[in-house]
């Protein structure tokens, strides 16, 4: 899941996106808070949500969540830039792991080998157990902060290492989220609510369709052709998982 500004006649409003592998469903939010995930996914939600560290996301009722190691890595990046006394090696050390983390995890979508997986997991643990024991006398403000992150929230960092079916990281959703991004940029956004949400439609349709290999101009022309003939009913785009 993943949010990004838009300007309905230059007031900032929020494109929202729900990604999984054969769909894409993007709602066009009236703000950024609990109640646009909520509306979308209700009071709990029965599985894995995916998401970047906004707040939002926090203590919303899932089985499990996975926080994208793509924004830690980013965040660690802008540690190794500060100029305090060891934050840059600091910020290095945890960039190595979570390089490591992305690297073994890519190997297992490869080989699919779950016992070579399990044993470098186990082990990986235990490393960034010490890892962050041993930098947090040393961390700053900024890298104190990622540290506590990583020891409070640790089950939701670190779930693909029990769970490798589960990606490490966000990118499904932000790719999807891209093209809206695009769109924002070259028309600025929208100039009504209902034009905001009829963008909102046909980028589900869109990348829905990319998901499931279809083609976009051919589902557009046979949702018209059946529409004139009221048997809209007979297409969908809901995926079917086997």
């Amino acid at each position: 899941m993943d949010e990004s500004p838009w300007l309905v006649r230059g007031v900032k409003e929020w494109m929202w996106v729900i990604s999984s592998e054969k769909y894409s469903l993007f709602h066009a939010g009236d703000t950024r808070s609990r109640a646009e995930l909520e509306y979308l996914l209700g009071q709990s939600f029965s599985g894995v949500l995916s998401s970047d560290d906004f707040s939002v996301y926090n203590g919303y009722p899932v089985v499990a969540q996975q926080k994208c190691l793509a924004h830690l890595r980013r965040h660690f990046q802008q540690v190794t830039r500060l100029k305090q006394p060891h934050q840059k090696a600091l910020g290095e050390a945890f960039l190595s792991l979570i390089d490591e983390a992305f690297t073994q995890h890519r190997q297992w979508r490869e080989t699919r080998e779950a016992s070579t997986y399990a044993s470098w997991a186990e082990s990986f643990k235990v490393r960034l157990k010490q890892a962050i024991s041993t930098w947090s006398a040393k961390a700053g403000h900024v890298a104190g902060l990622l540290l506590k992150s990583l020891r409070d929230k640790s089950h939701q960092w670190w779930y693909f290492l029990d769970h490798p079916q589960v990606p490490p990281d966000n990118n499904r959703a932000e790719r999807s989220l891209r093209l809206a991004v695009t769109k924002r940029k070259v028309a600025g956004g929208s100039r009504s609510w209902p034009g905001f949400r009829r963008s909102a439609t046909l980028l589900s349709v869109i990348q829905s369709c990319r998901a499931q290999g279809r083609s976009v101009l051919d589902f557009l022309r046979r949702s018209l052709s059946l529409a004139v003939r009221s048997r809209s009913h007979e297409l969908s785009l809901i995926p079917v998982f086997e």
